[in-house]
């Protein structure tokens, strides 16, 4: 199986600690070693970062590790090939257009005899189930906005949709568009919410430790969410099977409960 490493934020944050430890696993403290990539928002703008090697080996993850972009949502993805051969159009995060917006997508676990209808607008380029999913989503949002809807309203509707292509097998994913993170469990995600009063965390694959009240502000508010926990003196929040998230402002969104009328 893959891993998972996402971040949702108030403000503009840099993803550099949390990466440090995530990038190990991509052959060092583990055996994903088929590939790896990270997309940032910037505004509407994406930056991407691909690599077919080991992400622990990779001089691309040492930029990355080392270069402090800053955004309020990042996916980055750690492949072990099941589905597809080891090469370059088969490593998440893919990236598509819909409603003028970039979304970004990277998934976890195997599909099985997954061959969703997608009827020409959203193609695959590579060959893995991940990337059939991510179009046939996109496909059956397209289908049903004609614009861009609230973020509410679009997470009742992949609540919907990710059972259809969750049946088929594992199916982790995170996916955003650069204004909330989405993160549906299957198997194993979790997720922790830093904010005041920041403390001390240290990473559990890497000899690294940060005091993120030197990094901060009272008003910061940052979630993470990885397949298993990054950090090994943080409590991190373990998804329920078949869970659908939205993270918004660096928080879980918590839909409100209407009044009734008296």
């Amino acid at each position: 199986m893959c891993q998972l490493l996402g971040m949702n934020c108030n403000t503009p944050t840099d993803i550099t600690f949390s990466f440090s430890g995530f990038v190990q696993r991509g052959g060092r403290t583990d055996r994903h070693a088929d590939g790896w990539g990270i997309a940032f928002f910037e505004g509407r703008g994406v930056r991407l970062f691909i690599d077919s090697g080991a992400a622990c080996k990779s001089p691309v993850a040492e930029l990355i590790r080392h270069y402090p972009i800053k955004s309020r949502n990042v996916i980055s993805h750690i492949r072990k090939a099941t589905v597809g051969e080891v090469s370059l159009e088969n490593n998440h995060p893919f990236v598509r257009e819909l409603w003028g917006r970039y979304w970004v997508f990277a998934h976890n676990g195997d599909l099985k005899h997954y061959a969703p209808p997608l009827r020409g607008r959203f193609c695959p380029v590579g060959g893995t189930d991940s990337e059939r999913a991510f179009c046939w989503l996109m496909q059956e949002l397209a289908e049903a906005y004609a614009d861009m809807p609230s973020m509410e309203e679009l997470t009742r509707t992949l609540t919907e949709l990710t059972p259809q292509a969750a049946r088929f097998g594992t199916f982790n994913f995170l996916l955003s568009n650069g204004q909330a993170l989405w993160a549906h469990a299957s198997t194993s995600l979790c997720y922790i919410v830093r904010q005041h009063p920041f403390t001390r965390a240290r990473l559990v694959d890497e000899d690294l430790s940060v005091n993120f009240a030197e990094h901060t502000t009272p008003a910061d508010r940052v979630a993470v969410v990885a397949t298993t926990p990054l950090t090994s003196d943080e409590h991190w929040t373990p998804f329920q099977p078949g869970e659908l998230k939205m993270f918004q402002d660096g928080a879980p969104f918590v839909a409100k409960t209407p009044q009734k009328e008296i």
